[in-house]
């Protein structure tokens, strides 16, 4: 199969489109023939080596967490999926080797839900990190309750344009920060949008006069610091960029795969309260071309490989 390799951490120059072997289907796995996967700043940092010593990681080293496709094949202990079901996956597994940037992925059952039927390959394939992240941060984290105000950083990004739809059919109202050429989009998805830079406290005041219940970072920088001169409870902050905000009482998101947050946020886009919005699509062989548009930083949702 065809599949984006590195062979030693670096730049996008260590990225190669190679022909690899098949994934081994094990017991408690699923074979799926990916059809769209979803880019995230996570990959790149595993491409740098920022997160070695922090997971188990072996080279040659396929990168990538989403997926969304269609299972080929079980393996003997699994009865949740045939094949032919259509699927979506945050896999991530103990070792870092076998990605999903990959024409085949074997994904452990802990890592799937079934793909929504609202959305189409390149929408179900950004949806698994960004859902996760959003779910396990607004509902696990955080316990936003409908009727109460969250402050989200970054509302425009890959994860913050899911995250504000999580939020809102919560029933929470949402204030998100962006750059004003995003504030269109924001007020589309139910979102009162403020702008970056100085000032932000003051005007997210201005809309929320006794302050807000939560605050969720996805952008790091001063967001912390910010949002706890905001929040009525200091303790309800989370971050999923900056681990230092558990020293200030709040909570350090690291996602992990859950197949019931998986199905649950898959719920939300058949029920038509959340969809995914696409910034660009790629081909898998210019992986290195859609790393490069992530680490800039400036998109609106998500960049996505597609799997021919």
């Amino acid at each position: 199969m065809k599949a984006i390799v590195i062979n030693r951490y670096g730049g996008p120059d260590v990225i190669e489109y190679a022909e690899v072997p098949d994934p081994v289907v094990g017991p408690d796995t699923v074979l799926v023939r990916t059809r769209a996967v979803g880019v995230s700043p996570v990959d790149r940092k595993i491409r740098e080596g920022l997160l070695d010593g922090v997971v188990d990681t072996h080279f040659p080293l396929i990168m990538g967490f989403d997926l969304a496709g269609t299972v080929r094949a079980v393996g003997p202990a699994v009865t949740e999926y045939a094949p032919g079901d259509e699927v979506i996956g945050y896999v991530r597994k103990d070792v870092l080797q076998h990605g999903t940037y990959a024409e085949l992925v074997a994904a452990p059952v802990r890592t799937l839900a079934r793909r929504p039927a609202a959305l189409d390959w390149a929408q179900a394939g950004g949806l698994p990190l960004a859902g996760l992240t959003s779910r396990q941060a607004l509902v696990g984290a955080l316990g936003l309750r409908r009727g109460e105000t969250v402050l989200i950083h970054a509302a425009a990004g890959g994860v913050g344009s899911i995250a504000v739809q999580v939020a809102t059919a919560l029933g929470a109202r949402v204030i998100g920060t962006a750059g004003e050429h995003n504030h269109t989009f924001l007020r589309g998805l139910g979102v009162e949008p403020v702008p970056y830079g100085p000032g932000l406290a003051d005007r997210v005041r201005a809309l929320a006069p006794d302050g807000v219940d939560a605050a969720l970072d996805l952008i790091g920088g001063d967001a912390v610091e910010v949002s706890l001169g905001l929040l009525k409870d200091p303790t309800r902050i989370a971050s999923a960029v900056d681990p230092a905000v558990t020293a200030r009482g709040g909570r350090y998101v690291f996602t992990r795969p859950d197949p019931e947050d998986l199905a649950a946020v898959a719920r939300l886009a058949d029920e038509g309260l959340l969809t995914v919005p696409v910034a660009s699509t790629f081909p898998l062989a210019q992986a290195a071309s859609a790393q490069a548009l992530n680490a800039e930083g400036r998109t609106r949702g998500k960049i996505v490989l597609l799997v021919d």
